[in-house]
């Protein structure tokens, strides 16, 4: 067989095969690979990586109250040694322990109501004045703009109770528009008035009166309740139109007691304390003004017969329709004995109360002040203040932490016939303990006490380092002094003596810049505008009449009440 032979021609042509070969197979990978991109491509759309996102912050709340506030007894102020016992009843029934159904938790005094004005004694839960607003002062003068006429009513005992007496304080709103246009009993022009503020003023004549405040007119008919009122009573701080109201004597109309009154058309919707068979001391005289937990719908009265009311109120209100209504239930009371209790010192709670958080400081008939858990009713401390006390404690925070300023009255016979040391107090709040104790000599009289019977007025703004305490019946047996002391020392910083005492609070007031002033009133009829820095009188209005009772302010407006059965309404210029 021929062979054949590979010739160099025939190398080349294989190598060029092959070249060609490889190179169409690479085309057709590539194709495929595109085709199968393609594909994938069409099935699987690009996804977008979304960044992760940031949660939004919960807002901080805003803290209600003192947070950092924890009272608690020391060495001294034990409450086991001065008070022998108390006791609580629910709905009737009597309960060895108490835990609130509601949490109690007062915020700071300035939101103690949205509502414009004075709506209890002395203003809010730490009791911190009677002046609404500022004051635009230039001339320094007084000037009467309206006065009223009262009247008088006889107690059980036949002694006629005149005017406004302690502590008298009026108290003064301006009602929301939509609540304003729903209260039927308040005249038509009252009603249709826009921005009106009115002036509502429980009186000895066991009436309540209503007055426009810069006019003086009539607002709605007087309400007669037929009952001597001397405390001030006090308005809902949610807005709601109701009034709380304590009568100070049994009258001719039957036992003192509390109303709740509705104030759309001035109707009673409840009341209670008349007939009280809890009570250690059988007398029932309210003269001390509530405070309203606002939060939970409760009512917060103390009572001269020696027991504590909290109340829920079930307050139905709706202020489209004017429909207005309680329904208590939850009604606790809470009571207790000192160890001194009897005919020298006596039970019960004759001032009006101050709260912080859920802890209420009550000043008693027997000397004891004493710091009491709203939602246990456990006594946490009790200050021994001597004597029987008017003078209702007022909170004021200094630095972050909280005192109570107090003071007093000598009541004839339990620690002298003649004259003895009335002392005023600055508290620590936390644990009951004195920080610094100033004394005034004093006269008294039997049922005409010497002593601090009016609430102390805590300075602030360009005041914000002095109180100031209304002291009756020193140095002479007749006469009054107006003490102005540092809060830090006690020391006196300025004092103004005047022929006649006074049982009046005073009422601080300032000007847009600051600047403070001083209202003062006193049994000698006059009415004294202060320079709260100097003590400087820069005029006086006698006013006609003994002044017991003590003024609101609103803006430059004062109203008070005199014995002499007038109400007046001054501005200051």
């Amino acid at each position: 067989m021929e062979e054949k032979k590979i010739t160099a021609k025939t190398v080349v042509g294989i190598v060029i095969f092959v070249a060609l070969l490889a190179v169409l197979v690479m085309v057709v990978m590539r194709g495929i690979a595109a085709n199968k991109a393609l594909e994938e491509t069409a099935e699987s759309p690009a996804v977008t990586v979304q960044p992760t996102p940031t949660p939004t912050p919960e807002p901080t709340p805003t803290p209600v109250g003192l947070p950092d506030f924890k009272p608690h007894s020391v060495d001294g102020t034990e409450p086991e040694r001065l008070i022998s016992s108390t006791a609580i009843m629910v709905d009737g029934e009597v309960v060895e322990q108490y835990e609130s159904d509601y949490e109690i938790n007062f915020d700071m005094p300035e939101r103690y109501t949205e509502l414009e004005g004075i709506v209890t004694f002395r203003g809010d839960n730490f009791r911190s004045g009677a002046a609404y607003g500022t004051a635009a002062v230039s001339s320094k003068t007084l000037t009467k703009v309206w006065s009223k006429s009262t009247s008088g009513l006889s107690d059980t005992d036949g002694i006629y109770w005149s005017g406004s007496g302690w502590t008298g304080q009026p108290l003064i709103v301006k009602w929301p528009e939509a609540t304003r246009k729903n209260i039927s009993a308040m005249y038509d022009w009252a009603r249709e008035k826009e921005g009106l503020v009115e002036v509502i003023y429980a009186t000895l004549d066991g009436h309540v009166y209503f007055y426009e405040l810069t006019s003086g007119e009539y607002t709605r008919e007087p309400l007669n309740l037929g009952f001597n009122y001397k405390g001030a009573g006090a308005l809902d701080p949610r807005g709601y139109p109701i009034l709380y109201v304590g009568s100070g004597v049994d009258s001719v109309n039957g036992r003192s007691r509390v109303k709740v009154v509705n104030l759309i058309d001035n109707s009673v919707m409840f009341e209670f304390g008349h007939n009280e068979t809890f009570a250690n001391r059988g007398w029932h005289m309210f003269d001390s003004s509530p405070l309203v937990s606002a939060e939970t719908d409760q009512l917060i009265y103390p009572g001269e017969n020696g027991i504590l009311y909290i109340i829920h109120l079930n307050t139905k209100y709706n202020e489209q329709t004017g429909e207005l209504s309680v329904d208590p239930d939850n009604i606790v009371k809470w009571k207790y004995n000192g160890v001194r209790s009897g005919s020298r010192y006596w039970l019960g709670v004759e001032s009006s109360a101050a709260i912080i958080n859920n802890y209420i400081f009550l000043a008693d008939n027997g000397g004891n002040l004493m710091c009491l858990d709203l939602n246990t009713l456990e006594l946490v401390w009790v200050q021994d203040v001597l004597d029987d006390t008017n003078c209702s404690p007022v909170v004021d925070v200094e630095n972050g932490h909280p005192y109570i300023y107090i003071s007093t009255s000598f009541h004839y016979g339990w620690r002298s016939y003649s004259t003895a040391a009335i002392p005023i107090f600055k508290i620590d709040a936390e644990t009951g303990e004195i920080v610094w104790r100033t004394d005034y000599t004093c006269y008294t009289v039997q049922d005409l006490s010497g002593g601090v019977q009016g609430t102390i007025a805590v300075g602030k703004n360009k005041l914000s380092d002095m109180i100031f305490v209304p002291i009756a019946r020193t140095p002479g047996a007749s006469s009054g002094t107006l003490a102005a002391l540092k809060k830090d020392t006690g020391e006196v910083v300025w004092e103004k003596e005047t022929s006649m005492y006074s049982w009046s609070s005073p009422v601080d007031f300032y000007d847009a810049d600051g600047n403070g002033y001083l209202l003062y009133c006193n049994s000698g009829f006059n009415m004294f505008l202060i320079d709260g820095k100097t003590g400087e009188q820069l005029d006086y209005m006698n006013l006609g009449g003994n002044i017991e009772a003590s003024p609101a302010m609103y803006g430059n407006y004062a109203v008070v009440g005199t014995c002499a059965m007038r109400t007046y309404c001054i501005q200051v210029g």
